[in-house]
């Protein structure tokens, strides 16, 4: 058995999910909502001319969140499922066949990304994909609803720390065979940690950069 670990976006998705997410909102967000998401913009445009455009992203990241702030799950989920079948036709099905075919081979399908929890939930639902998900979480507060704040963000160095964990803490895959066997299905610069650290990298969509990294480390391109 093999463990295989995939991206989300610009991998299983080969469209930019959080753009997707900013156009469903503009249809259903309130004002108040979206003074949330200016708010948060506005300060992101400062992180990203004192931090770069990484710090950028994860900082207008958790401004959107933030307005996600008093939503049930059932609400957020209702919004992710529109969410999805507005960009069904970005679903890159090939690669979901070759989930498919790992999983009829008894390999352990991970789904490891930076998307929020959520997303990716409905993802795997309108897929009927029987994967593991880890990614980042959206909190919730004793009521149930959403306190507008997120879990880390599940990136770079931290997606291995997180499949590290997970292989720790589920006994089938705790033996050599398997911990020698691990595939990493990615797209982007932020992924080669990841890359690095399994037996099986396969860059997925590559840009140009990304494309002249697999050539040089040899990594096979999707």
């Amino acid at each position: 058995m093999a463990v295989i670990t995939v991206d989300f976006d610009g991998t299983l998705y080969r469209g930019n999910s959080f753009k997707m997410m900013f156009q469903m909102a503009k249809k259903e967000f309130t004002w108040n909502e979206w003074m949330n998401v200016g708010q948060g913009l506005v300060k992101s445009i400062v992180v990203r001319i004192t931090k770069g455009k990484d710090a950028f992203r994860h900082s207008f990241f958790k401004s959107f969140a933030r307005s996600f702030k008093g939503k049930t799950e059932k609400e957020l989920e209702d919004f992710f499922e529109g969410l999805i079948k507005q960009g069904i036709n970005d679903i890159h099905y090939d690669l979901v066949g070759e989930i498919r075919k790992h999983q009829a081979n008894g390999d352990h399908i991970v789904l490891l990304s930076g998307a929020l929890q959520p997303f990716l939930y409905a993802f795997k639902k309108e897929l009927n994909l029987d994967v593991d998900v880890i990614s980042t979480e959206l909190k919730f507060d004793s009521d149930g609803r959403c306190t507008g704040e997120i879990g880390t963000i599940v990136n770079g160095e931290e997606k291995v720390r997180r499949i590290v964990d997970w292989l720790s803490q589920n006994p089938s895959t705790s033996n050599a065979g398997t911990i020698n066997n691990i595939w990493a299905y990615a797209d982007s610069e932020s992924d080669i940690p990841l890359l690095e650290f399994v037996n099986h990298p396969v860059v997925v969509n590559p840009g140009e950069d990304m494309r002249q990294i697999a050539e040089k480390n040899q990594w096979p391109v999707y």
